[in-house]
């Protein structure tokens, strides 16, 4: 559980109004704009969509 709140904390500072990808593994990586970061979930906003990505399941996110 501290994992997900300094990773949430990680990406209100820094990432929030970004555009990102984000790989919880697999063949998928999510992409899109930062728009909330709250109880350990993320979610994107890509062309008028939103994405809630659980925040223990990301491993690896990355600027665009």
């Amino acid at each position: 559980m501290l994992r997900c709140k300094e990773v949430q904390s990680f990406i209100v500072e820094h990432l929030l109004g970004e555009v990102v990808d984000v790989y919880c593994g697999g063949p998928d990586v999510f992409n899109g704009k930062v728009e909330a970061c709250a109880d350990n979930v993320l979610t994107l906003e890509h062309n008028e969509k939103y994405t809630h990505i659980a925040i223990d399941k990301i491993i690896a996110i990355w600027r665009t």
